[in-house]
């Protein structure tokens, strides 16, 4: 084993983030009742983390209405570490108000991308996360805090955006009370070389806090990038069963990351994710039958397990 591979991880987490990243980018609203099957059955197929949902003004993502209730059911499931997204403090607080084990505040890196998701500046977005850090603290609760950058290798409105912002920015979270911190390629920019370049860098300035890889395969790079920060030493990655998601800012976009592949990936690599990739192509059937007439992604659902594949080896 050579020094390289010699830092691939043994067991990686597949984050489930179709609930929150995933539906809020298609038309169709699934049920809460459906939610829950899902997050139930996810469960069973061995997923341990599933980001449930957003707390965001309903009259501008109605798909996430119903996160209370989700992330309530979500609680009641032993051994799921349940997260929700939060755009500020106000959300943080109802993310507080309902025990999340994690909050993700996401921070666009391009100071134009920020402005027009969140209508905030990537530094007041830093700001927001010290009031949040003084919230969480002040109420008691153990919910973690998770600063995730995003547009880390660019921006289809700005363009460019630099290694060095990245990295300022990345640090400034944890200055500002983040518990963690993870990096998303938010409109499909990257490249296995790119990636490998900005982690190294990342995993210097935030060590054992840089929690996580995201990444849109809206140029079907998602899995060759999670290869690259694998070969880091990264141990957890999200990705939305069926690729489904994406960012309204990158047009022509293919999705997320496949938890079925990528499960399958990791499988194939002898590393442990503890998913049963039958149950989840069970699953994949199951929400894609929902989402009828929606852009679904990934390729293992088509092809199927190769014949010597061993399921026990996941």
């Amino acid at each position: 084993m050579n020094a390289l591979s010699a830092r691939v991880p043994s067991q990686v987490i597949i984050r489930e983030v179709g609930l929150r990243d995933g539906l809020q980018s298609i038309q169709t609203q699934l049920s809460t009742a459906q939610k829950c099957a899902w997050i139930r059955e996810a469960v069973a197929a061995g997923q341990t983390e599933i980001e449930v949902g957003s707390f965001v003004p309903a009259r501008l993502l109605p798909q996430m209405a119903d996160t209370p209730e989700v992330l309530a059911y979500a609680k009641t499931l032993p051994g799921l570490s349940a997260s929700v997204l939060v755009p500020n403090l106000k959300g943080a607080e109802r993310a507080l108000e309902g025990e999340a084990d994690l909050m993700i505040l996401p921070l666009s890196a391009s100071r134009a991308h920020s402005l027009a998701n969140l209508r905030k500046t990537p530094d007041e977005v830093v700001a927001e996360v010290g009031r949040i850090r003084a919230a969480r603290d002040a109420s008691g609760k153990k919910t973690l805090i998770e600063g995730g950058v995003g547009t880390a290798f660019g921006c289809t409105i700005q363009g460019e955006v630099r290694v060095s912002e990245v990295l300022r920015l990345m640090q400034a979270l944890l200055d500002a009370g983040a518990d963690r911190v993870s990096l998303a390629d938010t409109v499909g920019y990257a490249d296995p070389g790119a990636v490998a370049n900005l982690f190294e860098q990342a995993l210097r300035v935030a060590g054992d806090k840089f929690c996580c890889g995201h990444f849109h395969d809206t140029r079907g790079l998602a899995l060759a990038n999670i290869h690259a920060a694998l070969l880091l030493g990264v141990r957890r990655f999200d990705a939305s069963l069926a690729g489904i998601g994406g960012c309204p800012y990158a047009p022509g976009a293919s999705g997320n990351a496949s938890s079925e592949d990528l499960a399958f990936m990791l499988a194939s690599m002898g590393i442990a994710t503890g998913i049963d990739i039958d149950k989840l192509l069970a699953l994949r059937a199951k929400v894609a039958g929902w989402l009828a007439g929606e852009p679904t992604h990934g390729s293992l659902w088509q092809a199927g397990l190769p014949k010597h594949f061993n399921p026990s080896a996941a």
